[in-house]
């Protein structure tokens, strides 16, 4: 077989990224930076994915990052034919050896780059008993900053002793979806709770706030559609976005401007066009203008979903979310997602809005149709979280309490908290992810349990120490945090304690 020239691999590459990027690459060249085209990281793994397949080759891993133009990504391309002998076995171990796929080789040099550094695997501490303001690890208690129990529902007693009789009356499985003989009389109560609390006219509940997602998003939309998100959304939502074979593309960062942009110059290109913000994002503590994206989404006549996961239970006087918080209109967002797993203390997702698309989705959804019904037990005490609220929405008043003074103290500090603003979610930036995992073994020692966010979850400049500040954690807790953690910061590097890290 003849090999492809350098021209014909440049034209190939270039139309590969063409194809992607679409109308951001209409001034597009063999020397134009693709990085700066916008194109996000699952897109130009996409391109590289395609051009592989095309060609029959692998470009290693530690050349992919240095790529940046179509002339140095067909230059590789040129390398790697190269180098295939042409009656030899282009199927090198890392297609079929575990230990050589190149995303575990990855992996094990971070877990060994932490154990060389000497702080151990941060990861997948086991937690002996209920994850409130306080937890239990190794025997230890620890005031805790490691979950999303932001009401303290979980442990509940109310809401134990709920679950405890679904699992006398069901069972603990319902034993069959949804769709055939998995329904049960609490699976309809719950749903009949969720829409009046946020004032939709129907919702449905899925096993998981993940696969909520995934399975609403992949089989809404199709090809020939368009689905339009937030550069910082939820790995579940790009995971749907992908399942579903609609063109994806992301916006800067709670930019309505930008999504308004783009909007005006692609929206007749599709059909459906389906655009994807959340509530309160779960990495900075920041929140989305829903107004301002609801007039995008109304003046394109496009359809809009909001992921409510760390917003509903916890935005809003009462807890009823993004849509309470600005006093907007139920019926402006055409799905509004969330989870059940946090402020709700249960398991599980559900999704909202007018009785058409859930009747849609509970008669052909795969995440409805093929799996089954929620727990029993999950859906007892979500459900019991519910009407808690609804008749004593106080507790919600005070998490947001907690979590501004939280905030209060960190600032007086000098923390660098990037844009948390009225969540209780907030970062601790450090732009150094062994100095964050460091930071978080430190502050295991002297009695806080909280998770270091690190490479490639952010960017290196945005690595960080996440607070999850819940209703039950006391002032001395949240004092006594921030002065140890002064203390930590102070003993890593001086510079977190007064001065922003730049970049971040």
């Amino acid at each position: 077989m003849t090999k492809p020239s350098t021209a014909e691999i440049e034209q190939f590459v270039m139309a590969q990224v063409k194809d992607t990027a679409r109308e951001r690459a209409k001034d597009l060249t063999v020397d134009t930076n693709v990085v700066g085209l916008g194109l996000d990281s699952l897109e130009r793994l996409d391109v590289v994915a395609r051009v592989e397949a095309e060609f029959g080759i692998r470009i290693p891993e530690m050349v992919l990052v240095e790529l940046e133009t179509c002339r140095e990504i067909a230059a590789a391309i040129g390398e790697q034919l190269a180098a295939v002998k042409t009656n030899g076995d282009p199927v090198i171990p890392e297609y079929y050896d575990f230990a050589k796929i190149p995303e575990i080789v990855q992996l094990d040099k971070t877990i060994q780059m932490l154990m060389d550094a000497g702080e151990g695997n941060p990861f997948f501490t086991v937690h002996e008993t209920i994850s409130n303001n306080l937890t239990r690890i190794d025997g230890r208690e620890l005031i805790n900053y490691s979950g999303n129990n932001y009401l303290g529902m979980s442990g509940d007693p109310a809401v134990t002793d709920a679950a405890k009789e679904a699992l006398d009356l069901y069972g603990t499985s319902v034993s069959a979806s949804r769709l055939v003989s998995g329904t049960r009389p609490i699976h309809e109560e719950l749903e009949q709770e969720i829409c009046q609390f946020i004032g939709c006219e129907d919702s449905i509940t899925f096993t998981s706030g993940h696969s909520t997602n995934t399975t609403v998003i992949g089989h809404l939309m199709g090809a020939g559609d368009l689905i339009i998100h937030d550069d910082l959304v939820h790995n579940s939502i790009i995971t749907g976005a992908l399942l579903s074979g609609a063109r994806r593309r992301p916006f800067p960062h709670n930019d309505w401007q930008a999504l308004d942009d783009i909007l005006g110059e692609v929206r007749h290109q599709y059909r459906k066009v389906l655009i994807i913000i959340e509530g309160v994002y779960s990495m900075d503590g920041d929140y989305a203008n829903l107004p301002a994206f609801i007039e995008v989404k109304q003046r394109h006549k496009a359809l809009l979903l909001l992921d409510e996961a760390h917003s509903i239970g916890t935005m809003g006087m009462t807890g009823r979310g993004m849509g309470e918080f600005f006093d907007v209109d139920p019926v402006d967002v055409d799905i509004w997602m969330g989870t059940l797993s946090k402020a709700f203390g249960s398991s599980g997702g559900y999704v909202a809005g007018r009785e058409s698309i859930i009747r849609y989705m509970k008669h052909t959804s795969p995440g409805v149709i093929f799996t089954l019904g929620l727990c029993p037990a999950s859906s007892a005490a979500a459900l019991t979280v519910f009407k808690k609220l609804k008749e004593n929405p106080e507790r919600v008043a005070t998490l947001q309490a907690r979590a501004s003074y939280f905030l209060q103290l960190s600032r007086q500090h000098k923390f660098h908290t990037g844009d948390s603003q009225d969540t209780p979610i907030i970062p601790v930036i450090l732009g150094n992810s062994l100095h964050a995992v460091r930071a978080s073994r430190m502050m295991h020692e002297r009695g806080i349990s909280v998770q270091p966010i690190m490479h490639p979850a952010v960017n290196e400049a945005g690595a960080r120490l996440r607070f999850f500040v819940n209703a039950l954690h006391s002032d001395e807790q949240l004092e006594t945090t921030v002065s140890i953690l002064a203390e930590v910061l102070q003993e890593i590097d001086p510079k977190y304690v007064g001065k922003k890290v730049v970049g971040a």
